[in-house]
Order: C-alpha cells, then structure tokens, then sequence
C-alpha cells in the first residue's frame, strides 16, 4: 500500500509514518518545511516539500500520484490565529481532496476534533476560547465538504474525531464509536487506529457515516477498527 500523510512532520502523523513503514507500506510524507525531510525520512517515508497554503491542484495531485490512500493529518498548530485554522484545517484538507480525486486516489482518511458538533449550525459554545471556536468551525466544514464528495462517490472516506491527544504511551486499546463521552487518548494509539483504517480491505459506505470518535479504552485497536467498519444490519 501506498499512503501519502499531510502533514507528515507532525506529533500524530510521525507516528503513523512509523508504523506504516514499519509494516512494508510505502509513505510519502508532505510538509510544508524543508527544514523536516531529514526527519520525515528518517520515519520511513519518501519526503515531498509542498505547503498547502500556497501549492495548486497540480502541485499536490503530482505529489500524491499513485498513492492508494491520503491521510490529512496537517494542523496549524498552537499558536496560529482564526485565519490560519481556516486556511490550515479546511483549506488545505479541501485542496488534498482536490488532488486526490485529481490523481485518482481511492481513500481519504480525515483527522479532526472531538467536538466539532458543538458548533454546528452556527452555535458557539460557551467559554470557549474563540481560536478553538475557529478551529472547530474549521474542521466540521472540512467535514462536511469531504462527506458530500464521499456520498458522491469520488472516494472511500472515514473522518477519525479524536479526544484529548496525551502523550502517554499507547495501550493497544480503544474506545472506537459513532459518539462518545469526552475523553483523552494517546497519541500513539491515535496512530495505531489510523494504520488500520488504512490497511481495512474496505471503509464504509457514504450513507453509513463515515465519522468515528476514539477515546482510550479497553477494546483492542484491530477489533475496534473491524466492528467500527462492519455495515448496520437492515432494518
């Protein structure tokens, strides 16, 4: 397999570039900095220097041509403003989507935020700080254009909606629903369920919703990720 990761220089993603490569899956991993292809290659991925900000349809599309999956795992990180969560966590996820069907890749895996229901249909939620409120507004829009595509066939989806990130080393167990109380979950397990997302024979249909939140828990991440993709019975 094939899997080109946005973003590959951050916390989630260098984890997720690991275990890819670790397994004998190919990487390439986009960043926007020169400064980290050391680093990226250094996980085991092929390094592709591309910003998302900035970079056309073309460029990207040439950037993950080939490639069997995309991960959006880019963010734009503590310290940015409301604009650049929108131009970082809904743009650049839009412009991937772009090049992705541009170059006929056939899975987009989305990372977002728990949470994001808390500002949908224009809400604000109280005593939020008002950079997270971008944020969040950020990613359920990012959400929401990838799901229409989805439902309009142009690729396998899943939008993964993690809790809390810690740092704490992974369990190898989760908490893997379509809604979930709040929570934290570890950065490596964060990873660990994105590899087999990846790696799945097949995601969901559109009109299953393809949205997961993850939260620690107690289920081991494979079997999550199996009972997590398995069709509801018919009515």
């Amino acid at each position: 397999m094939i899997v080109a990761v946005a973003g590959a220089h951050g916390q989630v993603a260098r984890r997720l570039v690991r275990l890819l490569a670790e397994g004998g899956d190919e990487v390439v991993g986009l960043v926007r900095n020169p400064d980290h292809v050391d680093d990226v290659r250094a996980d085991g991925a092929r390094a592709v220097v591309v910003d998302l900000e900035s970079a056309d349809v073309e460029d990207v599309a040439s950037a993950v041509s080939g490639a069997d999956a995309v991960v959006f795992a880019a963010g734009a990180g503590a310290g940015s403003g409301e604009a650049r969560k929108d131009t970082v966590d809904r743009a650049a996820a839009l412009l991937l989507a772009d090049a992705a069907q541009a170059a006929g890749v056939g899975r987009y895996v989305l990372v977002s935020s728990y949470g994001v229901d808390a500002v949908r249909d224009g809400a604000t939620p109280d005593g939020v700080d008002p950079v997270f409120v971008a944020y969040l507004r950020a990613k359920l829009a990012a959400e929401e254009d990838l799901l229409a595509r989805a439902a309009a066939g142009a690729f396998e989806l899943v939008v993964l909606r993690p809790g809390g990130l810690t740092d704490s080393p992974g369990t190898g167990t989760v908490s893997l629903e379509r809604s979930l109380p709040r929570g934290q979950v570890s950065r490596d397990d964060v990873a660990a369920v994105l590899a087999a997302l990846l790696r799945a024979t097949s995601l969901l249909p559109a009109e299953e919703g393809p949205v997961l939140e993850l939260m620690a828990g107690d289920e081991p991440v494979d079997a999550a990720v199996a009972r997590s993709l398995t069709p509801a019975p018919a009515a």
